[in-house]
């Protein structure tokens, strides 16, 4: 008796252990298995490959520069310098990153997505509205006025932006739950795809004329 308990508590042990087993979350778009592992094109992995522990120094964790402006004169009026592994390689494989957000008077970072990360955000200088919208079917819309030193989170793949409601420069640092979380702004996704998307369906999919479609695609 004891030992048909035994393997019974044995036998729930392991299903438990392979049903909270998951793969590691992508730290790309897309990672594509290869069948020949000696294919030349076997160049990528979820994430980067590691430098030899014997050869890394202090500066593989050390980046400068952060305390210097972005550009904001563009379209938008904000710019987005990001410290994600591409720029520190520390961070490989430590599931975080940040950017710095620098918004000209009135300027936005405008409604996008971070498809592998969930966004803190505080700010340092000005005020900004920001917001984010929950998924099908609610989307709902939370938004927040936010003040120096004040901090909003935006849940991982929601839709959210930020406004600079003020006349002065606004600046803010957004920390990330990824090394490399991605982002998807979404005008220029959906009007600015390459090759563009079929102008038919986007005037279906937002009710809009085709030549404003067109007008669009050629902006972004």
């Amino acid at each position: 008796m004891r030992k048909a308990y035994l393997v019974t508590v044995a036998l729930f042990a392991f299903a438990f252990s392979l049903a909270s087993a998951s793969d590691p979350a992508p730290l790309q778009d897309f990672c594509v298995a290869l069948k020949d592992y000696s294919d030349k094109s076997a160049v990528f992995v979820n994430g980067k490959f590691c430098k030899d522990p014997k050869l890394v120094t202090a500066d593989d964790f050390y980046l400068a520069g952060l305390n210097i402006p972005g550009n904001t004169y563009n379209k938008v009026g904000s710019n987005v310098t990001n410290v994600n592994v591409d720029t520190l390689p520390g961070l490989n494989t430590l599931g975080i990153s940040l950017a710095r957000i620098d918004f000209a008077p009135y300027g936005q970072n405008p409604p996008h997505t971070h498809p592998r990360g969930t966004e803190i955000l505080v700010v340092l200088e000005g005020t900004l509205f920001v917001g984010f919208v929950t998924s099908n079917t609610d989307n709902r819309l939370f938004t927040k006025t936010l003040n120096k030193g004040d901090v909003f989170v935006f849940p991982v793949g929601l839709i959210h932006f930020q406004v600079n409601v003020g006349k002065t420069n606004a600046i803010a640092i957004s920390g990330l739950s990824s090394q490399n979380a991605g982002a998807i702004t979404i005008a220029n996704a959906v009007f600015g795809s390459n090759p563009p998307i079929n102008p038919d369906v986007l005037t279906k999919a937002f009710q809009l004329d085709k030549k404003v479609v067109k007008y669009l695609q050629k902006e972004f």
